[in-house]
């Protein structure tokens, strides 16, 4: 039945118009924002996800941040320690010369005391952001990771490090409660009885019982540093593959959130394609569906 009321035809191609204009819109939107999950209505449990773990990645990308300070500290740590060695290892050799009968300790030790001075601006030195890793008793610690358990709490893990300075500690001097550098503690402040300490002792009155004396203490000395630069390293060494894990594991979690709401530009071409091609049909459609009213007017023409 024809009717000049009601078009049929024309009401169903104007519904199938909309559809596919709603299709193409949601189509190009995907293609030009590249999501196909680009907001919580969209796919409300994808996009929590992704939201989710977004942020967790940013937290990643802060905690390598801390991650390079960390190492920047130990890597400064590192280096005054290993100086150090080369100092003590100077004052080995000075003494080992002063056992020579003969030779004139006074000048030995003028140099001696050059090399002790060295030691004590090493120490001061040895800072970074607030923090001295060769001087001091307490913990450091280095900000190692991000971490979201099985229920959904978050915590950050950290890597420490003990500093002791007891005389066969790992750092080169004690601080004090007031934040100074203490002379008389650490592997190279701790006395060694009556030669006293590597920062103090005076070779100018010793005699070969005390050069001897002298020569064990200082190689203790070389020993408990050589240890607490190897602890130094294997802590470095640490920091430098946790960085690498958390540089990975960001790209893994950007992967991983990629699969859930990027949109695969492939397949969105091939509808874009096709529903554009199918808009113009339906147009057409409509198009044909109101005329057919017009053709009830040639009913009436005498």
């Amino acid at each position: 039945m024809t009717s000049i009321l009601t078009n049929v035809a024309a009401m169903a191609a104007l519904q199938t118009l909309r559809g596919i204009s709603n299709n193409l819109q949601d189509t190009q939107n995907r293609v030009s924002s590249g999501y196909r999950v680009e907001k919580a209505a969209d796919n409300a449990a994808y996009w929590s996800i992704a939201t989710t773990m977004r942020s967790d990645n940013k937290a990643l990308s802060a905690v390598s941040d801390a991650l390079g300070l960390g190492a920047a500290k130990v890597d400064t740590a590192y280096t005054a320690m290993d100086n150090a060695i080369d100092v003590v290892s100077e004052i080995k050799s000075k003494i080992v010369a002063a056992t020579e009968k003969g030779v004139d300790k006074t000048k030995i030790q003028e140099e001696i005391s050059q090399l002790q001075a060295q030691l004590m601006s090493i120490s001061q030195s040895a800072s970074f952001s607030g923090e001295n890793w060769v001087a001091g008793n307490s913990t450091k610690s280095v900000v190692s990771t991000f971490v979201r358990d099985g229920n959904g709490n978050v915590s950050v893990k950290t890597t420490d490090y003990v500093l002791d300075a007891a005389s066969n500690g790992n750092v080169l001097f004690g601080m004090t409660t007031t934040g100074t550098i203490d002379s008389s503690t650490g592997i190279i402040g701790s006395s060694n009885g009556t030669i006293g300490s590597i920062y103090t002792m005076n070779i100018t009155s010793f005699g070969q019982t005390e050069i001897a004396m002298a020569l064990t203490a200082i190689e203790s000395g070389l020993e408990a540093m050589t240890k607490a630069a190897s602890q130094l390293g294997s802590i470095s060494n640490r920091i430098e593959l946790q960085e690498n894990f958390v540089a990975a594991l960001g790209d893994s979690i950007d992967s991983g959130v990629g699969r859930l709401v990027d949109a695969d530009m492939e397949e969105e071409s091939s509808k874009l394609t096709a529903l554009q091609t199918q808009q113009q049909l339906a147009i057409q459609s409509l198009s044909i569906a109101n005329s057919s009213a017009q053709n009830v007017l040639t009913l009436f023409r005498s």
